[in-house]
């Protein structure tokens, strides 16, 4: 039997914290071979997600403390939806279907949530990234947060060569 406590939280807030990245998993699952994945993740409000898509798997996740934005996209970046997922929300969870563009942002510091898909990990296939966002740790990405914490479904794509793009943004990237 394996039992999650609030402890565990508590120490995944305190290693999110101190991490460069701003997050921080614990894997339940034994091994990359294992045919179910699953992990805890805590997120601080700074984290950054690169918007990507799983082409070959969905992706379930329950948020058990604080709460997210989830945002889908289309082929270009465009904001096709946005969504307030958390555990004081309506909504606890969400499923993303195989081949949807989508990115979380945590709304509060030390959120958590819990994410199962299907195994095996395989790093080579397991995550493409949108050439149209930066990648982690690029100068862009505070600029580009900004721009996620504002948009909403059917307005304007994060523009490359736009004025608030020149501020630290310099696509294309890879």
């Amino acid at each position: 039997m394996k039992l999650f406590s609030q402890t565990l939280l508590d120490e995944l807030t305190a290693k999110a914290s101190a991490s460069p990245r701003g997050r921080a998993n614990h894997n339940i699952h034994a091994s990359a071979a294992d045919p179910v994945q699953r992990f805890f993740i805590v997120a601080q409000r700074d984290t950054y997600f690169r918007p990507h898509r799983h082409l070959t798997k969905s992706e379930l996740a329950l948020v058990i403390r604080g709460h997210f934005d989830v945002l889908t996209f289309d082929a270009g970046g465009g904001v096709t939806g946005r969504y307030r997922v958390g555990s004081d929300t309506a909504d606890i969870g969400f499923e993303t279907p195989q081949g949807t563009w989508h990115t979380l942002l945590a709304v509060t510091d030390g959120a958590a949530f819990l994410e199962i898909k299907q195994g095996p990990y395989d790093p080579a296939s397991a995550a493409e990234f949108a050439s149209w966002a930066p990648p982690e740790g690029h100068e862009s990405v505070p600029t580009f947060q900004r721009w996620l914490r504002e948009a909403q479904p059917g307005g304007a794509s994060f523009e490359h060569g736009s004025a608030q793009a020149q501020r630290g943004f310099s696509g294309p990237l890879r």
